[in-house]
């Protein structure tokens, strides 16, 4: 059974949902697709894992270097699953775009090219925000580009993720050079 409670995080309320197995949502309360992967029969509770999710926000939020995210369980297409598996790579403190996410999709499933919008698509829908970083996913030029949570969720996101919001971060650019921007 699914279970689900709240988290007061510093850019605003949050649900956050499990099955035994894994993380299933963390959304920020109102914003796009919210709660929409969470099951009719879910009961608000407190479950271990939940306890380990609200562990893990607070020093993610507190701007510490958090240890591996709490296991997940994707609830999505097999498309969304390989694009939210793409984003659990990306490196803490780190971002890369829209059109890398493609290529490397391609070229796993044997394919010339995806379209970038597709993967954004996918990468819009993640329903395990922080967790899942889609935060870190900017655009070709390494703006902050698209978030179902809104871009100042994104962006405080993405700042409490590198501790400092001044500080520099790796950006990947095109092809897999990695520069350093700061955004």
């Amino acid at each position: 059974m699914e279970t689900a409670c709240r988290y007061e995080s510093p850019l605003g309320p949050m649900l956050l949902a499990a099955e035994e197995d894994g993380l299933t949502g963390a959304w920020f309360v109102g914003q796009k697709y919210f709660a929409q992967t969470l099951g009719a029969q879910s009961a608000e509770g407190e479950t271990p894992l939940l306890k380990e999710a609200r562990r893990w926000l607070d020093g993610y939020f507190a701007g510490e270097t958090p240890g591996p995210i709490p296991p997940v369980r994707f609830v999505g297409t097999a498309f969304q699953k390989a694009v939210w598996a793409l984003l659990c790579a990306i490196p803490y403190g780190q971002t890369t775009t829209y059109g890398a996410l493609a290529k490397q999709l391609a070229k796993a499933w044997g394919r010339e090219r995806l379209p970038a919008q597709a993967v954004g698509g996918a990468v819009g829908r993640n329903p395990i925000s922080i967790f899942v970083p889609c935060h870190r996913v900017v655009g070709a030029n390494g703006s902050l580009t698209g978030y179902a949570g809104g871009i100042e969720k994104k962006a405080g996101a993405f700042a409490a993720g590198r501790g400092r919001s001044d500080r520099p971060v790796r950006a990947r650019a095109g092809h897999g050079a990695v520069t350093d921007r700061r955004l």
